[in-house]
């Protein structure tokens, strides 16, 4: 919107003058429609946002139905079922809107039944004008009360006193002075219109909300209003604040979620429209002509100049020139205020949208097990991720990006930006944020914090810096390969990660996306459980808290399709399908085996029942690893993927399980007791076929020996 300026005596004349400049203009040339609609019913215009038919309004609240079988035409205000009477532009140019509203009586002869009707405009963008109209209540001690807008009570009462006349003439202001009626004003956004009678006398009661030019100007009469249905009245409306309105506009604020606009100074035609308002043209006009004088009346955008000697336009220039660069600045400094302001205003409706306060209650509730939970304010976060740089994208998945950043204290933490929340889930996502953060095991990423003041939250990680499991299993350009040590004891970390979250958290947490990318490696190559969910919603029923993850075809439960309960031993299931990844080095769902109609896990399953389960050992182990190692991690996989969920172990057993296998031994100090340590093992697995020899060595692997051929393993 362009400043507009002009010397006060110019200001004063283009005001009085716009009404006479606008009928002047060329009328075709003003938008008023939608492009391609038709802006009028009759003879009255329908100017948008307000439309006749659909597509051609801003919204089904502003669609109108013209119906010319009347004479005039009627014209309807389709979704609340109101007539309009007009649309016009008040004083100010602001699009004024007139509608029919009822008179209610009791008790009055001659007008058939009763009519109580209630004017019902609540969830719309339509209200009562509180400037414009009146509320008005005739007949013998009338008292008139609008009901439904508690705690207030609004209403009047009027005396029983002979006459018929309502507003007298020999009185200059006009009004109901409680003989034989009475008045008061209407509450601002008056949405809802229900009129109560409490009197003494059993009379004629009426009662009306109208526009008060109107009242003043054709209501005399007590008789002339007894035999009205509907009477004049003022209805103010707004538009969203992301309308895209004319830039050459000027809007003020409505209830601080809506604007009504008008063209600026200078301009006319419709200001809901992008090229809406138009410039007038202020020197087809005799009077502006008459103000420059010998000199020429020249038009520019929103204004005109009077072009004559060099001084005069040069001392003109200085003074304008002058003039906007002082209220240039004065309002670049108020658009930076105000812009500041509704930032502000913003996150504070984000931050209580989103939990905040909740959260708040949270932490001090808790006596200090949240002290490590940081609210992190916006402001920080954009500061650590470069304003969230396309550069520092970490990762994207279904549940939002993480981005990598950088605190104000030096630490590198993985910001996750997640998708958009519903409002009725925010309690449940607090609740996590709180389960989260108390979780500490040094296999499981560590939420430090998150930000409410977005539209959607914001989570912050501890940065865990070399990469996925995945990466390192199925990127053949990986220079580190990962040994068979190195694979065990990952194995065993993430297993012991989720037995802590099964059994020794304070509320049971299943994972429900366990897979090799969800497994981070730090800088020692030690594995972190990562991504929870915690942008997800969450539900929790008497015994354990799940968080609600989609899964990832080939890792989830098939026991899950059927009954639709999740378990832990759901997570069991999954970490069955990274123990073969670990051994085999293959992916979950590849090319080949998906032409097969095969995942990995029913490839690893058909092999173990067909006592080939060393030919599909990853080649890069084959000479790290010993046989019988390698007979034991498969036998725990093929029982995590057992298709009964009762009979697979309980995440506790497997990481007892995997620390009893590694490390096997490697020296003859323990040997005698290491042996006892595999005996048992070996018969806490049980397995269809007789256990490994334990004498079975790394010569199992050799391609080129007949003892692989001869002799079954198993």
């Amino acid at each position: 919107m362009a400043f507009r300026f002009a010397s006060t005596f110019t200001f004063l004349l283009l005001l009085t003058t716009y009404v006479s400049l606008a009928s002047a203009a060329n009328s075709t040339a003003i938008p008023r429609a939608k492009l391609g609609c038709k802006d009028s019913c009759g003879d009255a215009i329908v100017p948008y946002p307000f439309g006749i038919g659909p597509n051609c309004s801003l919204d089904s609240w502003f669609e109108v139905t013209c119906s010319e079988a009347s004479t005039p035409p009627t014209i309807l205000l389709k979704r609340i079922n109101m007539e309009v009477l007009t649309f016009s532009n008040d004083p100010n140019g602001y699009l004024d809107l007139r509608i029919k509203s009822p008179v209610i009586s009791m008790n009055c002869s001659g007008r058939g039944t009763d009519n109580n009707q209630t004017v019902d405009l609540r969830g719309s963008p339509f209200f009562y004008s509180a400037s414009s109209n009146k509320f008005i209540a005739a007949g013998c001690k009338n008292r008139a009360l609008m009901a439904g807008i508690e705690p207030r009570i609004v209403g009047c009462h009027s005396d029983c006193i002979d006459g018929d006349t309502l507003f007298s003439t020999s009185n200059p202001n006009k009004t109901c002075n409680g003989t034989p009626c009475c008045e008061t004003v209407i509450p601002s956004a008056l949405d809802i219109l229900h009129v109560t009678f409490d009197g003494e006398s059993e009379g004629c009661k009426l009662a009306l909300v109208a526009d008060e030019q109107w009242l003043y100007s054709n209501l005399t009469n007590r008789s002339d209003l007894q035999t009205m249905e509907y009477v004049p009245a003022s209805v103010d409306w707004s538009v969203p604040f992301d309308f895209e309105f004319s830039r050459e506009s000027r809007c003020y604020i409505v209830g601080n979620t809506s604007l009504r606009c008008r063209c600026e100074f200078g301009y006319q035609g419709n200001p809901y429209l992008s090229d809406g308002c138009i410039d007038i043209n202020e020197c087809l006009d005799e009077s502006y002509q008459k103000i420059c004088g010998q000199d020429t009346c020249v038009n520019i955008p929103g204004s005109y100049r009077c072009e004559g000697s060099k001084t005069w336009t040069i001392a003109l220039g200085l003074g304008v020139g002058f003039g906007v660069l002082c209220l240039l600045i004065v309002g670049w400094l108020l658009y930076k205020f105000l812009k500041r302001r509704r930032k502000a205003k913003l996150k504070r409706n984000f931050f209580k949208r989103n939990g905040g306060l909740l959260l708040q209650q949270q932490v001090h509730s808790r006596e200090g097990s949240l002290e490590k939970t940081k609210i992190f304010t916006s402001k920080e976060l954009d500061k650590a991720t470069d304003n969230f740089n396309n550069n520092r994208v970490l990762g994207q998945g279904g549940q939002g990006t993480v981005f990598k950043g950088m605190l104000a204290d030096g630490r590198i933490v993985a910001v996750k930006k997640s998708k958009a929340m519903a409002a009725e889930k925010v309690d449940e996502f607090i609740n996590e944020v709180v389960i989260l953060s108390q979780i500490n095991h040094r296999n499981v990423v560590k939420l430090l914090g998150c930000c409410l003041e977005t539209e959607v939250p914001l989570l912050v990680y501890e940065f865990i810096s070399n990469g996925t499991l995945f990466q390192y299993l199925h990127d053949r350009s990986e220079e580190f390969q990962l040994s068979w040590e190195t694979r065990l004891r990952i194995a065993r970390e993430v297993a012991e990660a989720l037995s802590y979250l099964h059994f020794s958290a304070s509320i049971p947490i299943y994972h429900r996306d366990i897979k090799s990318t969800n497994i981070l490696l730090d800088e020692k190559f030690k594995a972190k459980v990562s991504d929870f969910g915690t942008s997800r919603s969450i539900s929790i029923d008497q015994t354990h808290l799940t968080t609600h993850v989609q899964g990832t075809f080939g890792y989830l439960d098939p026991e899950y399709f059927q009954s639709s309960q999740f378990t832990g031993k759901s997570d069991v299931y999954s970490f069955g399908v990274v123990l073969v990844e670990l051994l085999t080095g293959e992916k979950p769902i590849s090319q080949e085996m998906a032409q097969g109609g095969r995942s990995l896990a029913t490839h690893f399953i058909d092999s173990m029942e067909e006592n080939r389960v060393l030919e599909i050992v990853d080649g890069r182990i084959v000479k790290q690893a010993k046989a019988e190692e390698v007979m034991m991690v498969a036998k725990l996989a093929y029982r995590c993927l057992n298709l009964s969920g009762k009979k697979r172990p309980t995440m506790k057993e497997v990481a007892m399980q995997l620390e009893q296998i590694l490390p096997l031994p490697n020296s003859n100090i323990d040997h005698h007791h290491n042996q006892k340590e595999m005996h048992y093992l070996k018969s806490d697995l049980p397995f269809p076929w007789d256990s490994v020899s334990s004498s079975t060595d790394s010569s199992f692997f050799s391609r080129n020996t007949g003892s692989l051929e001869n002799e079954p393993l198993v």
